[in-house]
């Protein structure tokens, strides 16, 4: 199918909002942002710098006593209202990711009802974050812990799913009462640049959130800001490394969320009228995108080339195309170069024959060549050490591979430095509860992905990250303990 242009008129007209200003500036440079489905520029972006930066955390200050001060009832208030307007905006924020990230319209359909999710719950929080009553043994006293925010969080979030992380870190943050410099991906900044001032117009306080979206420049200097309490990072972990070093310098706390490579364990009583169209979705979320799919298939030999056959034949009726287009399921990758960079990772895993395509493998051409479309490709046969086993692609891939026994599921399962994710298929209950306790992983679904509400904890174990964002742990994540003691003798 042929592809239409996007809809440049969704796009925010300014690069960065900052207290209460719309703003335009070049002191972080500029970029092209590129429709990934066409392969085109849409708008030219100018890029936060460190000066920016340092203007945002400075109204973030500014803001902080006052919106710490504010009854928790005002707080919940404006949380609520935030649900509302994104609400009410829903359609908008569908369309607008689609051009920012080239998601399929039928996926981006469900961002912004699970991002309002996010501020509900939190709002229901946010008068609700009590302390406790500590006993004491040293004579008459009282003791009491209380959470208190942070101050300022410098969040850096990126472009798969960028309205829906923003929403994950803002509205805990946000209950907790700390204020939030947030620094979008220069790739995908349009959502998180939208809901920020629908924010402002649902009543939130200038300051209160800022958004400077930008590239390494901007980054660095949100992590080293002496002005900034906490890091919220969600990316990859290669530059979590610089982030952790950069933080280091002023010992800021920092939590991560960070990539995965998800093993899909299906064992041999597993319903195969179901199993394998789970199983293909870790390589059509996000368009293979997303850092929890999963994406590396551990099958019980039994059924092992039969599952290959199903899962192949079943793979080239995922509509591909136009992501406008209410009847496309899988999209574009990103950009040229991770197009590029995921068909020499396919290419160079089956150059030796150990490991077999079954299907995909090559970038589609037609009406769809100018974009960057790859189909749902399947490596079989791929040994658990190998790279494309070992390595986040990020991108419609899967791998296959052969497992005997229930230890040697959990051994290849957990074989790897990522804990993000895991995926178990058996018609066996005492199995399922025995596999989930095993996984070392942050979270575990068995028999089909029931997503992730605004009440789970999530997050990973191993180089997958630390810390939450979800439920009453995400919301904890942003305060930290005080604890008075008092001599009442």
């Amino acid at each position: 199918m042929a592809v239409a242009e996007p809809d440049l008129a969704l796009i925010p007209k300014f690069s960065m909002l900052i207290g209460g200003d719309l703003r335009t500036s070049t002191s972080g440079g500029a970029l092209d942002h590129v429709y990934a489905a066409t392969g085109r520029r849409t708008v030219t972006l100018s890029l936060a710098g460190a000066a920016d930066v340092d203007s945002a955390v400075a109204a973030a200050r500014a803001a902080f006593p006052k919106w710490r001060g504010m009854p928790v009832n005002q707080r919940r208030n404006l949380l609520l209202a935030a649900a509302d307007i994104l609400e009410k905006h829903a359609d908008e924020f569908a369309r607008l990711t689609t051009v920012e990230n080239g998601n399929p319209i039928l996926q981006t359909r469900h961002a912004p009802a699970l991002a309002v999710e996010q501020f509900r719950y939190c709002a229901g929080w946010a008068d609700k974050l009590n302390g406790e009553v500590v006993n004491t043994w040293h004579g008459p006293a009282h003791d009491y812990a209380s959470y208190n925010p942070y101050g300022v969080v410098g969040a850096i979030i990126p472009w798969n799913g960028a309205l829906y992380a923003a929403a994950m870190v803002l509205a805990p943050a946000l209950a907790a009462g700390n204020c939030v410099v947030m620094k979008p991906s220069e790739l995908g900044p349009f959502a998180p640049l939208r809901l920020a001032e629908l924010l402002l117009e649902a009543g939130f306080p200038e300051g209160v959130v800022s958004v400077v979206p930008g590239g390494a420049e901007a980054g660095d200097a949100l992590v080293s800001h002496p002005g900034v309490d906490k890091i919220q990072f969600v990316g990859s972990g290669a530059t979590a490394r610089k982030v952790l070093v950069s933080a280091a310098a002023t010992l800021k706390p920092c939590s991560l969320e960070l990539g995965g490579k998800s093993a899909v364990i299906v064992f041999d009583d597993a319903d195969l009228s179901m199993s394998p169209q789970e199983a293909l979705s870790g390589a059509v979320s996000a368009n293979g995108q997303g850092c929890v799919n999963g994406t590396r298939l551990l099958v019980q030999r039994g059924i092992y080339e039969t599952y290959l056959q199903q899962i192949a034949g079943m793979a080239g009726y995922f509509p591909v195309g136009d992501p406008s287009d209410e009847k496309t399921v899988l999209g574009p990758v990103i950009s040229r170069t991770a197009c590029d960079r995921i068909l020499g990772e396919i290419h160079q895993a089956t150059a030796g024959g150990k490991s077999r395509i079954v299907a995909g493998g090559e970038r589609l051409g037609g009406e769809l060549a100018d974009g960057f479309f790859l189909p749902i490709t399947i490596v079989a046969d791929v040994d658990n050490g190998d790279r494309l086993a070992q390595e986040e692609v990020f991108g419609p891939v899967l791998t296959v591979t052969p497992f005997d026994t229930e230890a040697d599921a959990i051994a290849l399962a957990n074989g790897t430095s990522y804990g993000l994710g895991g995926y178990i298929h058996t018609g066996d209950l005492s199995r399922a509860h025995r596999v989930a306790a095993a996984l070392d992983s942050g979270m575990i679904q068995v028999n089909g992905g029931g997503g992730m509400s605004a009440a789970t904890p999530f997050g990973g174990y191993k180089q997958s990250g630390y810390g939450r964002l979800g439920g009453l742990a995400g919301l904890r994540e942003f305060s930290q303990l005080k604890n008075v003691y008092m001599n009442i003798r």
